[in-house]
């Protein structure tokens, strides 16, 4: 059985534990932001928005650098950041020490980042999935837990401690 295949979509996922979220995005992900960001706030969390603050063209450096900062040094328990595929994002927020930003496109790949990697930042690509995708993949990031045990060692060498 493909195992990528043994999850299925749970389209109303509640969440229990609220969080901080730092988030921002590009021209290229300000609208999926802008849902991801409603949903988080009707939820009961906390959200600071980064920018950008429309679809006019922009460096998205600018907006996902200071997301993943603000993680690192504990002003916020998650990030999210969106662009057009994602990748752009992702590597600039692993850029910054004590960030693990994964690239998430489906649910399995959000419960992996979270379980074995103990992501911290979740980047999303709004060219490449739809919107109520990306709204559940949110949701199975946010409620899913790291697992620990032998994966602590590998985030431990991630992290070069």
């Amino acid at each position: 059985m493909d195992s990528r295949r043994s999850f299925r979509f749970i389209p109303f996922l509640t969440m229990s534990r609220r969080f901080t979220i730092a988030i921002g995005s590009d021209h290229a992900g300000f609208k999926y932001k802008q849902a991801i960001k409603a949903m988080l706030l009707a939820e009961g969390h906390t959200v600071r928005d980064f920018g950008t603050n429309s679809d006019a063209s922009c460096d998205y450096p600018d907006f996902i650098r200071p997301v993943a900062e603000a993680v690192a040094r504990g002003d916020f328990e998650r990030g999210i950041v969106l662009g057009g595929s994602g990748n752009g994002e992702a590597i600039v927020a692993n850029r910054v020490r004590g960030v693990r930003c994964g690239l998430c496109w489906n649910e399995q790949v959000a419960i992996w980042n979270r379980s074995h990697n103990d992501g911290n930042v979740l980047s999303i690509g709004q060219r490449t999935i739809t919107e109520a995708e990306a709204l559940h993949i949110v949701k199975v990031w946010l409620t899913t837990e790291f697992e620990g045990g032998r994966h602590l060692a590998r985030i431990r060498k991630i992290d070069g401690v």
